[in-house]
């Protein structure tokens, strides 16, 4: 079983991630009609800018954005970073979130690799999300690690959760009709050997995850911080306000 966090344990850091930023964002629209989701601001800065710097934060050199709706928008917008390395991976058919890092994964090596929601908003708590992934990352027991959220307290979400959650993190799916405490933030680091076996074609993340489960092999952790479910556009409205507001007391507690 996979051990308890703890930040002293040696540990691998992914050296490589991905952002998927290939989705259509119906729900957004009519925001996403000439504008891709990503590239939407939240709290200040785009999505896709505040999921690269996090990425950059914790030490990944390259990261590989896949891209389908309005591409040409958001291969521009990342012209003007200088890091992390980033390869844009286009899907001329949208591949949906397994389809789209299966078709990316010659680009990201053999080692397990950040993955990221490019429409995912989340401050860090006590320590960076990504720095605690990595540390309890146990390769010989994973095939996925997710970063998950508290059901009742992620801002604009409202939904009944995704998993149950075991002591060392072994996660099974919610029951019908059960109200599960957590939530998957869209964060993670997953294995290249996960995806061993694969459709071809377009399909869902929750295709690989069902197999890791009856494996035994799909954990999680807790987040810590603060996480926003930007999913419509008065969620926007909803996350600046509260990001604005926690940042500013943050800064009044400082002086």
């Amino acid at each position: 079983m996979a051990a308890p966090v703890t930040p002293h344990r040696p540990h691998f850091v992914p050296g490589r991630g991905m952002v998927l930023a290939a989705g259509l964002g119906l729900r957004m629209r009519p925001l996403t009609r000439n504008v891709p989701k990503p590239l939407l601001e939240v709290g200040g800065a785009t999505m896709l800018d505040q999921a690269l710097d996090r990425l950059q934060d914790a030490g990944v050199s390259d990261v590989v954005v896949n891209t389908h709706w309005l591409p040409e928008q958001i291969e521009k917008h990342l012209e003007r970073r200088q890091t992390p390395t980033i390869v844009i991976s286009r899907e001329d058919d949208l591949l949906e979130t397994g389809g789209g890092i299966a078709k990316a994964l010659p680009l990201l090596g053999t080692e397990p690799f950040y993955a990221a929601n490019a429409d995912v908003v989340w401050r860090d708590g006590t320590m960076p999300a990504l720095h605690r992934l990595a540390g309890a990352w146990v390769d010989d027991d994973m095939d996925a690690l997710l970063l998950l959220a508290s059901t009742v307290r992620s801002t604009g979400y409202d939904g009944y959760g995704d998993f149950l959650m075991d002591p060392v993190g072994l996660l099974r799916r919610r029951p019908e009709r059960v109200v599960a405490p957590f939530v998957f933030t869209g964060v993670q680091i997953l294995h290249p050997r996960l995806f061993d076996d694969a459709p071809a074609g377009a399909f869902s993340m929750n295709v690989l995850y069902d197999r890791a489960l009856d494996a035994g092999r799909l954990f999680g952790i807790a987040h810590d911080g603060d996480w926003y479910h930007v999913g419509t556009p008065p969620a926007i409205a909803q996350a600046d306000a509260e990001i604005l507001e926690r940042e500013g007391s943050r800064v009044r507690l400082l002086f």
